[in-house]
């Protein structure tokens, strides 16, 4: 069951990373203004999260690609914060802006326990 969560998790993140590309203007949107480089930020974390996707995937790797996806998904925890406080810039129901808070969380300690599988 593990190896299931594992595998479905590298898909999760790796389309997330894909969708940086494909949907790149909501992903610069989600960006506050002020912040520079906003298009160059949306390409780079696209590409860090396939990586670390894929890097979860090797049992060599798993363990700290665990730990980097983690972190990763600390880091941009800021970037869900601002996307609820200005739901009107996004074609989401506010809700669903507010429920992806504590959902981070849960891809937090998802992560934490299949980078754990053998």
């Amino acid at each position: 069951m593990k190896r299931i969560l594992l595998y479905l998790f590298c898909l999760l993140f790796a389309g997330a990373g894909i969708g940086h590309f494909l949907l790149d203007s909501f992903f610069i949107q989600a960006i506050p203004e002020w912040v520079p480089f906003r298009p160059a930020i949306v390409y780079a974390s696209g590409i860090v999260e396939i990586l670390l996707a894929l890097a979860l995937l090797w049992k060599r790797s798993r363990r700290p690609a665990g730990i980097w996806i983690a972190v990763f998904l600390v880091l941009v925890f800021p970037v869900n914060i601002y996307m609820a406080l200005v739901p009107e810039k996004f074609d989401l129901p506010p809700a669903a802006l507010w429920l992806r808070l504590p959902l981070q969380f849960v891809l937090i300690w998802w992560v934490l326990v299949v980078r754990k599988v053998k």
